[in-house]
């Protein structure tokens, strides 16, 4: 099970940073209410996703460390200074939510051919919540992008 040991810790690096992004957007962004409130609502699920990860790592051969929160909660490089940094703070988000929801759909088949119902549970629990991070992060970006754009 050394696949399916390494999809676990790659989702609880995933989902640490992701909770560690979620928390400094809404930080950064207090002013915007439905933005600060939405966030760190979000990032409790993805910390609750690293516990389950973390419990049921061990059995598959993983062994999750503290996850990596900083480099996630950062600009990247390719991010331009001319963008609003509300759109730049949302479009991390929605790579960082849908690049973990790709993780827990590898980890739903790989838990169906091997018909480990304990890991189909886990990836079952926690795919439509952070499928809804990236829906909430895509429609953020959808109603913020005109007028931070066009105004900016």
């Amino acid at each position: 099970m050394k696949g399916v040991a390494g999809l676990l810790n790659a989702l609880h690096r995933g989902e640490t940073a992701l909770a560690a992004h979620l928390l400094a957007v809404a930080d950064r962004h207090r002013a915007e209410h439905e933005v600060h409130h939405v966030a760190t609502d979000l990032a409790r699920w993805s910390r609750r996703h690293g516990e389950l990860i973390a419990d049921a790592a061990p059995r598959y051969g993983g062994a999750t460390g503290p996850g990596g929160g900083q480099e996630a909660a950062g600009r990247g490089a390719e991010d331009s200074d001319d963008v609003p940094p509300l759109l730049l703070d949302l479009r991390a988000l929605h790579l960082a939510a849908s690049g973990n929801a790709v993780y827990w759909e590898m980890l739903g088949q790989a838990a169906r051919a091997t018909r480990d119902e304990r890991l189909l549970g886990l990836a079952d629990t926690c795919l439509p919540r952070v499928l809804r991070q990236a829906g909430w992060a895509r429609t953020m970006l959808t109603t913020q992008s005109p007028q931070l754009i066009v105004a900016g």
